[in-house]
């Protein structure tokens, strides 16, 4: 067992998931004035340290992706954001793309950057302590997208850079997301993330990247949320645990989904059935963002010196997310 396949299975091991903060400041600046609260480095940290404090971290979360502002800040008590998660057992991580760009030759479409003295930064965010990383690959279905310069390009990009990640000895996670935007249905959802996850491994495997000690960040198989045609919660889970066994190498440890515009109560409850079918190897967790933190920053925002009745509410969704990864979560169990 590689050091880096231990990493990815400590992440993911006993319940555990992963705690997506990784929000840049300007889309953490528009979560906070959502919500009635400056946008100041200060408000940032102080956000993000009530939750990294908070008594379902040991439990519940395996590793955090932090910014670039979040991985190099100190917390209340002075020490470093890395070190305060790994002292509740908590891996840092560090998102480390510089977000989706129109595609040169498909204006409709993205291609994310970053690739560009990438090496030099991992070596710094190594030293800061972080053991994961995370790029995002971001498609949208439409009846002409993906392209098929979309899939190419973006694989190759994750490929690339999971290879260098895994040079610098850390954990790549790789996020190819087909997004839940526009009216497509979910057998659509399946044959485009079919394809795009064909073509990652492909380029992964070409790039000589260590499957085994990476952890794969896909969407669940939904139909768009414009669409007229939306299905039962049993057939995303079936589905999505259909498309991950026909297009996932078995050497992979485990599956961190994106919520992807789902509710909390959505994301979970779909977890919990696509481990209620899972008949894989492979962990089937969780890499949350929104679907974590969203009850708990509404809260928080009405008295942020209340770090006590956020933490409740974090530690609450934290432990419904965990449950669902074993499928142990009911819809009775919410009501806190």
């Amino acid at each position: 067992m590689s050091e880096l396949n231990q990493i990815a299975l400590k992440i993911l091991e006993n319940g555990k998931g992963i705690l997506a903060a990784d929000e840049s400041t300007g889309t953490m600046t528009k979560r906070l004035q959502s919500v009635g609260v400056e946008s100041s480095p200060e408000n940032r940290v102080l956000f993000r340290e009530t939750l990294f404090s908070s008594n379902c971290m040991r439990e519940c979360i395996g590793g955090v992706i932090l910014y670039d502002e979040t991985i190099k800040q100190k917390s209340k008590t002075g020490k470093n954001i890395p070190d305060m998660l790994l002292e509740v057992g908590s891996y840092p991580g560090i998102k480390v793309d510089t977000g989706a760009k129109q595609l040169a030759g498909s204006k409709n479409e993205k291609i994310t950057e970053g690739l560009d003295s990438l090496r030099e930064r991992l070596k710094e965010y190594s030293k800061l302590g972080a053991k994961f990383t995370k790029w995002r690959g971001v498609y949208n279905i439409t009846k002409d997208y993906p392209s098929k310069l979309s899939i190419y390009s973006n694989a190759h990009a994750l490929a690339r850079y999971a290879s260098l990640v895994q040079e610098n000895n850390l954990v790549p996670i790789v996020e190819p997301e087909v997004l839940m935007d526009g009216e497509h249905s979910a057998d659509e959802c399946f044959s485009k993330t079919s394809e795009v996850l064909k073509r990652c491994f492909e380029e992964l495997i070409f790039h000589k990247v260590d499957l085994s000690g990476i952890i794969l960040k896909p969407n669940m198989i939904l139909a768009g949320a414009s669409s007229k045609n939306q299905i039962s919660n049993e057939d995303t889970a079936k589905l999505t645990v259909k498309c991950l066994k026909e297009n996932v190498p078995s050497e992979v440890p485990g599956i961190a989904f994106l919520s992807g515009g789902q509710t909390e109560t959505q994301a979970t409850e779909n977890l919990n059935l696509i481990n209620k079918f899972n008949d894989t190897n492979f962990i089937m967790s969780y890499s949350y963002g929104r679907a974590l933190q969203q009850s708990a920053l509404k809260y928080w925002a009405k008295d942020t010196k209340d770090t006590n009745g956020t933490q409740k509410i974090f530690d609450h969704r934290a432990k419904m997310c965990s449950l669902a990864t074993q499928g142990k979560w009911s819809k009775n169990l919410e009501n806190i």
